[in-house]
């Protein structure tokens, strides 16, 4: 197995970040204004990470193509703007993770699908937009994960090879965009990965039940 890491790349819902509370939020106000009942974070946090359209198709039955998406898009994407860190946090841990890389001088990067404009509030919002040495958004490139695009930009921007590079992820894309761009992968099988899904499948270098493990898997 290679190993040899000089940089560490996170996804950020799901993997750094526990945002699901605050996107159920958004999303039971946009319920709410429709008297409908309020949905608990356990249904819809497997899909956390998929995006607005997946989030508003779990919790109002509808597709991209019904007439309201766009106009609930906007408004949910408003809504969780104005409360983007209301209850969002580390996930247990990571903090610790993320000092064990500073400490050692090990540079580390996001590279997400989140519009630019949601993830650089929300780490403003937290006070940690300081800490990445890199941060790729779903529109910093015209091509978002699966494709690599992003994690080779990233690779670049830190003046690093990707196969020196680990990206830490909870989803197939993941996956897909870091094997495809020559970087070693690891599953965060913490994150909010779908009931039906099989992430051992993806076929990833390592996977980790908690986030402590990936300073394990980095000295091991």
């Amino acid at each position: 197995m290679k190993k040899n890491i000089q940089c560490v790349l996170f996804d950020l819902d799901g993997t750094l970040l526990d945002t699901a509370p605050d996107l159920v939020f958004a999303i039971n106000q946009l319920r709410l204004e429709r008297k409908l009942n309020e949905i608990p974070v356990s249904l819809i946090r497997s899909v956390a990470n998929l995006g607005s359209k997946e989030l508003l198709r779990v919790s109002f039955d509808i597709d991209e193509n019904h007439p309201e998406m766009q106009s609930m898009r906007e408004k949910f994407l408003a809504i969780y703007h104005q409360n983007i860190a209301r209850e969002t946090r580390f996930f247990p841990h990571v903090d610790k993770v993320l000092q064990y890389l500073d400490d050692r001088y090990i540079p580390w990067g996001i590279v997400t699908n989140k519009p630019g404009k949601l993830t650089d509030h929300l780490l403003k919002s937290l006070r940690i937009d300081h800490r990445p040495h890199c941060v790729v958004s779903g529109d910093t490139l015209s091509r978002a994960k699966p494709h690599p695009e992003p994690i080779l930009h990233a690779c670049r921007t830190l003046k690093l090879q990707p196969s020196s590079c680990l990206f830490v992820g909870d989803a197939s894309t993941d996956v897909t965009a870091s094997k495809a761009a020559g970087t070693q992968s690891l599953v965060a099988l913490y994150g909010y990965i779908h009931g039906k899904d099989d992430p051992f499948a993806w076929k990833a270098d390592g996977y980790v039940h908690e986030p402590m493990e990936i300073i394990d898997w980095l000295e091991n």
